[in-house]
């Protein structure tokens, strides 16, 4: 551990002094032409106006569009420069037409079943609405034969993952956000590496920033050694890039097309509970047998194909027939892109908060939250609907936990309730209404999970785990901490005044 620590901070080190060497140029040349500063300055500042109006017209979330008009007028010289860099989804027309082309193979990949459609508007015509929502713009048909088991903390999931892949037959794929050596990583390598030497197709996907700082540069080539495919999405470049700001913090699981898994759990001993990180660590993930399964096969695919820039046959890892699994009520798993320009994860959320009657409980490690969903949450309080929300006790990002914390005193005066879990760091996705929906994932409420992340979650309508994760909330609220409105009255005005600075620039964080 200590060699890897080693090298990833050289990796670190080796970026950020790429970067600085950058800036140090661009400094050099202004010096070196000093006389014309001027001149460059108005040039600046004519690109940051014109930056300004773009921002201003683009189909960007109004908060994150005033997130980076103030930089860039407050530092037109750099600010301008700095969004083309960094500010968009930008996409050169080669990826535009891979992105289409995956666009259209999954619209092709994934067909709905109408006489499903159709029973579910028969029982639900909200669910109906929100399930062709999902399949109209996430491509991602719903289904009502699939199994649903709930997994409260990441040592079930831990215990249920080695289980499946133990079972795999065909192929095994893997994607994560962050991986770790450890006991659960080295575990999973294990049977992984086996797998590969029974014949098993093995694929593993992870992001590079996720990883920065807990798998070596090279760790790919180590994975394919053992016989494990491997891909590395939108690796880092020790140059100015346009999109280090999209990354895959998708959690996907697929065994042999018939077992999937998902949620905010990575592959890391934290997630575990094997060593203490942020105090006890509290996650959520869920296990999908059956038919909805495919779904899930289709978004790694999709993946694996546009970091490949490869044509493969889909349809050759569909199972020939599903597995008959006794299950109720209806599974729509789901994912989100940004470059698509349709927040998904954050209009199925607003969904559920719209058609609520009796109560939302919403478990979320940030509340990052822009005017309509805050709007929506309040309005449904207003009327009568029971929200909760908990968030960490034990933040991982203080700065992130102080934005948080900005919402508190107004939600609290809106009679919705907030609390902090004690034990340590709050990290699930889950929402949970009326005892008829959830939605569990690798969605966070906060601005990059919901403009700039690939994320993925499963939407959930009269499942028999439906009950298992209310009961979960309502264990997890024992051990909370409310919030008090006198709490949010009493904090020091100089630190209230600080988070609400923070706030403006939340987008970016």
């Amino acid at each position: 551990m200590n060699i890897l620590f080693k090298r990833s901070v050289q990796r670190i080190i080796l970026l950020a002094t790429s970067f600085i060497i950058q800036i140090a140029i661009i400094i050099f040349f202004l010096l070196q032409y000093r006389e014309n500063f001027f001149n460059f300055y108005l040039g600046s500042l004519a690109l940051s106006i014109a930056i300004v109006f773009i921002i201003t017209n683009s189909k960007s979330n109004p908060s994150y569009k005033i997130a980076w008009i103030i930089p860039v007028m407050i530092f037109p010289v750099f600010g301008g420069l700095f969004y083309l860099l960094y500010g968009g989804n930008k996409l050169s027309t080669r990826e535009k037409l891979k992105m289409a082309k995956q666009n259209i193979k999954m619209t092709y990949s994934l067909k709905q079943n109408d006489e499903i459609i159709n029973k579910l508007e028969k029982e639900n015509v909200y669910a109906k609405n929100q399930s062709e929502y999902i399949l109209n713009y996430a491509k991602c048909p719903v289904y009502n034969n699939t199994e649903t088991t709930y997994f409260k903390i990441g040592e079930e999931k831990y215990k249920a993952l080695l289980e499946e892949l133990k079972k795999a037959k065909k192929f095994i794929f893997l994607e994560y956000f962050i991986i770790q050596e450890g006991k659960m990583f080295n575990s999973i390598l294990e049977i992984l590496e086996q797998k590969a030497k029974e014949g098993v197709d093995v694929r593993l996907i992870y992001d590079d920033v996720g990883c920065i700082v807990t798998l070596p540069h090279n760790y790919k080539n180590i994975l394919e050694a053992k016989g494990i495919k491997c891909r590395v999405f939108n690796p880092i470049k020790p140059f100015f890039t346009r999109r280090l700001n999209n990354r895959d913090h998708r959690k996907i699981v697929v065994i042999d097309g018939n077992v999937g898994f998902t949620g905010g759990i990575n592959l890391a001993d934290e997630y575990i509970n094997e060593y203490e990180k942020h105090g006890y660590w509290k996650d959520a993930a869920i296990m999908l047998k059956g038919e909805a399964v495919w779904n899930l096969t289709i978004m790694f695919l999709s993946m694996w194909d546009y970091i490949d820039n490869i044509d493969e046959d889909y349809m050759k890892f569909k199972p020939s027939k599903n597995i008959d699994y006794q299950s109720n009520g209806y599974v729509q798993p789901f994912d989100d892109s940004p470059l698509i320009n349709e927040p998904i994860g954050e209009t199925v959320y607003l969904n559920l908060i719209n058609k609520a009657k009796e109560y939302i409980y919403i478990n979320t490690p940030y509340l990052i939250i822009d005017n309509e969903m805050a709007t929506a949450l309040k309005i449904a309080s207003k009327s009568g609907v029971d929200i909760k929300i908990v968030t960490p006790y034990i933040p991982d990002k203080k700065f992130v936990h102080a934005v948080t914390k900005s919402y508190y005193e107004s939600f609290i005066k809106d009679k919705i309730e907030i609390y902090e879990f004690t034990p340590g760091f709050m990290h699930a996705k889950t929402f949970v209404v009326d005892d008829e929906y959830a939605v569990v994932g690798s969605i966070n409420l906060d601005f990059r999970s919901l403009y700039l992340h690939y994320e993925c979650g499963v939407w959930l309508y009269k499942t028999d785990s439906i009950k298992n994760i209310k009961q979960d909330y309502l264990n997890t609220i024992k051990k909370c901490h409310k919030i008090t409105i006198q709490e949010c009255k009493n904090t020091n005005a100089l630190r209230k005044f600080g988070r609400l600075v923070i706030r403006m620039f939340a987008p970016l964080l």
